[in-house]
């Protein structure tokens, strides 16, 4: 891929040099379903770099499997780092907005289903999350969305056009509570700073954590980031938006006592 369709944003750092090559795991290189998604799409891409998911090996329901056997050829693509996606073609011309992680898909379908005008690509690791979200979409008939298979670090930098995503959307990403492992959080400097060169000037960043700790974190960086400004005017937390659906993952949260924080930062002129 040349820098000249694709200008490269600082990456992120790096994990600690390995003494020897890596090798995938064999559940990541055997073939689940062999006209579905990857195992591990991006195995040629491998960088040794602190990674923010852990993928999660489980059982794939009946319908799950028999959407991914039948949907992903049409609305599935693999995070494979090898090519620049054309968005407009991807989704008719629809407005794009990222969604990374998206759990089993049920709040990804309502805002689907609420908002056809928008398009939807939303990227996960977890196998039955995407057939169930595929199985969801093809079943209230929304053809804006599109599910993406792999690491979402290497989709933004790799794989999308500057300036060409109408959002953002980071709903309950793990928090990694423990202190060793705050290193692992998605919502850090550098990503922001990837994730802005492929944001349109006025697009937004929505974030949803229940963990208070990473709640504070997110205000402080993205209110330290010079690409990106709050949508709320007096600097902190956003109420719940209508759009956004109330999840049972939420819902579970509320039951024990969180708190649930929404933050919306508009990416900048700059």
């Amino acid at each position: 891929m040349s820098e000249s369709r694709n200008p490269q944003p600082p990456s992120l750092p790096d994990a600690a040099p390995e003494a020897t090559s890596y090798v995938p795991p064999k559940w990541r290189t055997e073939p689940r379903f062999p006209d579905g998604p990857s195992p591990d799409p991006a195995g040629s891409h491998h960088e040794r770099r602190i990674r923010s998911f852990q993928p999660r090996r489980s059982r794939v329901t009946t319908g799950q499997g028999e959407a991914l056997k039948r949907l992903w050829g049409t609305w599935g693509l693999d995070i494979d780092g090898n090519e620049v996606i054309d968005l407009e073609a991807l989704f008719g011309g629809l407005p794009v907005v990222l969604e990374i992680g998206f759990g089993m898909g049920e709040a990804t379908a309502q805002m689907a289903a609420a908002d056809p005008a928008t398009g939807i690509l939303a990227a996960d690791v977890h196998t039955p999350g995407q057939g169930n979200l595929l199985a969801l979409a093809e079943r209230g008939g929304m053809t804006n969305v599109r599910v993406a298979n792999g690491d979402a670090i290497i989709l933004l930098r790799e794989m999308l056009p500057p300036d060409s995503l109408a959002g953002i959307r980071v709903y309950f990403p793990d928090p990694w509570p423990k202190a060793r492992h705050h290193k692992r959080r998605l919502i850090q400097p550098e990503f922001l700073t990837l994730a802005a060169t492929r944001m349109a000037p006025g697009a937004v960043l929505h974030c949803a954590t229940d963990w208070e700790p990473y709640a504070e974190q997110m205000l402080e960086v993205l209110t330290a980031h010079p690409d990106f400004e709050n949508t709320q005017s007096n600097g902190g937390y956003s109420p719940r938006p209508d759009f956004r659906p109330l999840t049972r993952f939420e819902g579970q949260g509320l039951d024990k006592g969180h708190v649930v924080h929404d933050l919306l930062f508009r990416r900048t002129e700059n």
